[in-house]
């Protein structure tokens, strides 16, 4: 036998799926021209206006096919995408768009890629495009072992077949969260699909195992295991994971059992090439730039360990470990700097899967400090990371500020990290920093306005002056993470206790966000109403009877106070920034839950560069509009108020836009077009307090920081006398290091004692 055995039976073939005469005629077509691809695309029609032809299903139905699973080690867990529902706010109008698309897009030509390189007729479909391409015309489906090397030959689009992945997801979420029959019709017919491609490259006994699944031959995974670099190959085993996530979630939210038995077979064929590695080739494998990537396989392989209680599955998860960085991160050693960020990220989740599969406390170590190192000393102000794909120096925000900062694959990856760590830790950071980026970045990433053919979504979301979104991205890594971005916002609003909690059940509020959540296992629905953020307030009205938890999330950014009130009367609770408080009592149908949390606006300097700074309203990143190529100087002292706010600053112009001066900001989150500077450099030249000008300059010691940024260091203060005190305090030591004159001691002393500041 050789080592990639061509002899299937009939029932190994058959398990994948039938095999039907398309695939039949195409399985004969690829073997006997070679499988080339050298077959001209043919002309697409426009697709026929979308209607929609059933009405969507029950949401309790949608909740019994959910196989979603709380895994060992969580304390609290999400609830089913069906038990969310979202009412209009700044959210719904990504989603809608996506939604859209999603209804609107052909299957066909998400299928083409693969149906070509099986030898399948297209059915007359254009590939999507971009990266999503057909490859070069002289490229061939080559099996692991007849590549005829890159001197002789060309290929192209070699990351092809993620895209379609992604789709799946997209199709499957949106049903998951819906109920359209839109959108299950579009999951099983790519299901389907997948399965007679994947039969069909079976039948020709080309490839090492029947379970292989790809959109072009098995040859990239052979060469990746010769440490071939990327520009000859592209990311193999990323691609692999876009599709086993595809039909993971296809699985997970619309109970296909063909989508369970096409990914198992993809992971049993990922098992047979990798477990005969030796551990240093793997290692060298994973650590190649690009080539190496391999997205979240091992997540997925421990999905399908959870699934099936297969051992073998969660040895393979662990094959990809790359241990340089597992076990430099787990000591808290920080060897990130160069490395590509998006390559590395969505590793992570895997490792936490791993561990609570292992209770290996290396991969929960690894995962903690891991995200330490990226938040937030690497992470700008919406929540994104890396210049050029690749993470700088630690602690370094404004010295990495490029041209191309922030890739929005990053940021979707940072969120599955951030909400898998809460599950384990209850920690408020990581809703935090969700928040955070999933309003700023993620949102802000999608378009304001309808395509049926393209995400409209930003691959970077650059941060420098001037800077500019630049939308479309079909085909692309972050149009394909684009396609799941916006159809999952309600999965991180609520969560609840881990099922085998004691006590009273526990309902976590982590975002607030206009929406409705069903918990009739536990006897309740709560509707949330709010129009956050744009108004720093919201409602939960409680529906249904008996003993349940509230525990609601207080934002970082909170600076006059977090409030609770329960049908009026206000609760007695020690609501600090950065927390969460509890509400616990027994219910009455109709109680009423009023959380005042006032909006303002205050400015967040970078780690490294204090002068270098963003201006914020409460959650909110706000964008000045400007195509200054530097960065435009601000002075805001003069306008702070005892609380740190700056709101007698700026004018509000409603939807979170403001005027500034002649600057006009809006919401980074707003989908729009205009250049923009998402960061400013403060200019503080004299000390004025609230309007009022000492005449003195703002002296600065030998580091940079100035008279006033010693003042407000603490960010604000709880009365006037204790502003006064901050300013004589910080003029006697500056007279004491020779920054200040007595006289100009005297005279800061006195515009702060005539200062109108509240």
């Amino acid at each position: 036998m050789s080592e990639h055995d061509s002899t299937y039976s009939r029932r190994s073939v058959l398990r994948l799926g039938a095999l039907t005469f398309g695939a039949a005629a195409g399985a004969a077509t690829l073997a006997g021209a070679g499988g080339n691809l050298a077959v001209a695309a043919p002309a697409v029609a426009a697709p026929a206006p979308f209607v929609n032809p059933a009405p969507p299903v029950s949401r309790r139905f949608l909740q019994s096919l959910d196989r979603s699973v709380a895994l060992d080690g969580w304390t609290a867990q999400p609830f089913s995408m069906s038990q969310v529902t979202l009412e209009p706010s700044v959210f719904t109008r990504a989603q809608d768009q996506a939604l859209n698309l999603a209804r609107a897009y052909p299957v066909d030509r998400i299928l083409a890629v693969f149906r070509r390189t099986a030898g399948l007729d297209t059915k007359g479909a254009n590939a999507p495009g971009g990266w999503e391409g057909f490859g070069h015309a002289n490229e061939d489906a080559w099996g692991p072992d007849d590549y005829p090397g890159r001197a002789n030959t060309q290929t192209a689009n070699l990351l092809r077949g993620h895209y379609a992945g992604h789709f799946l997801s997209m199709v499957a979420l949106a049903y998951g969260s819906t109920g359209e029959a839109v959108f299950k019709d579009k999951v099983d017919a790519i299901v389907a699909g997948l399965g007679e491609v994947q039969a069909a490259l079976a039948a020709t006994g080309r490839y090492s195992h029947p379970g292989f699944l790809a959109a072009y031959g098995e040859w990239q995974f052979s060469q990746l295991e010769k440490y071939a670099p990327y520009g000859e190959i592209w990311a193999p085993y990323y691609t692999c994971h876009k599709i086993m996530a595809g039909l993971l979630e296809a699985y997970h939210l619309t109970g296909s059992a063909q989508a369970l038995e096409i990914v198992t077979s993809m992971g049993e064929w990922v098992h047979s090439r990798l477990s005969k590695l030796p551990a240093d080739q793997l290692e060298r494998m994973w650590a190649i730039y690009i080539a190496g990537e391999y997205g979240g396989m091992n997540e997925v392989m421990a999905d399908l360990h959870q699934i099936t209680g297969r051992e073998d599955f969660l040895a393979t998860a662990k094959l990809f470990d790359l241990n340089a960085l597992v076990n430099a991160s787990a000591a808290g050693t920080d060897t990130l700097n160069g490395k590509h960020a998006n390559q590395h990220i969505p590793q992570f989740p895997g490792y936490l899967k791993v561990y609570s599969h292992t209770h290996e406390q290396k991969y929960f170590d690894a995962v903690k400090n891991f995200w330490g190192m990226v938040v937030p000393g690497r992470t700008y102000a919406h929540g994104g990371n890396g210049e050029g794909e690749l993470w700088g120096p630690a602690n370094t925000v404004a010295g990495d500020i490029g041209t191309r900062n922030a890739e929005t694959c990053a940021t979707y990856n940072m969120l599955k990290v951030s909400r898998l760590l809460y599950f384990h830790t209850l920690d408020p950071k990581y809703m935090d920093y969700y928040e955070t980026g999933v309003l700023n970045h993620i949102l802000g990433s999608r378009k304001n306005a309808e395509s049926s053919t393209s995400p409209e979504v930003t691959y970077m979301y650059p941060v420098h002056p001037g800077a500019r979104r630049e939308y479309d991205n079909t085909g692309t890594c972050c149009g394909g993470t684009g396609l799941e971005n916006h159809v999952k916002y309600r999965d991180s609003i609520y969560f609840r206790s881990a099922e085998d909690a004691p006590g009273n059940p526990v309902l976590h509020v982590n975002l607030y966000v206009a929406s409705t959540l069903d918990w009739s296992e536990q006897g309740f629905e709560i509707v949330q109403q709010t129009e956050y953020p744009k108004v720093g307030a919201s409602t939960l009205v409680v529906n249904g009877s008996g003993p349940l938890d509230l525990r609601l999330r207080v934002p970082r950014w909170i600076q006059r106070g977090f409030t609770v009130k329960v049908n009026g009367e206000a609760q007695d609770l020690a609501a600090a920034p950065g927390t969460y408080v509890t509400v616990s009592r027994t219910w009455t149908s109709g109680d009423r839950v009023e959380i005042s949390m006032p909006l303002s606006l205050r400015v967040e300097p970078t780690i490294d560069n204090p002068a270098i700074q963003a201006l914020h309203y409460g959650p909110v990143v706000l964008l000045a509009r400007s195509a200054a190529t530097k960065f435009l100087k601000l002075s805001l002292y003069a306008s702070m108020r005892l609380d740190g706010s700056l709101d007698t600053a700026a004018k509000a112009l409603g939807d979170n836009v403001f005027q500034l001066g002649d600057l006009t900001f809006e919401p980074a989150y707003s989908g729009g077009s205009a250049l923009y500077h998402m960061y400013f450099e403060r200019s503080e030249p004299r000390i004025v307090f609230a309007g009022t000008d000492s005449g003195v300059a703002n002296a600065r010691r030998a580091n940079g920081t100035s008279f006033l940024d010693v003042v407000w260091a603490e960010g604000s203060f709880v009365d006037r006398a204790a502003f006064l005190a901050t300013v004589q305090r910080t003029a006697e030591t500056f007279v004491a290091e020779g920054l200040l004159t007595r006289r100009d001691s005297q005279k800061v002393l006195v515009a702060a004692g005539k200062a109108k500041i509240a």
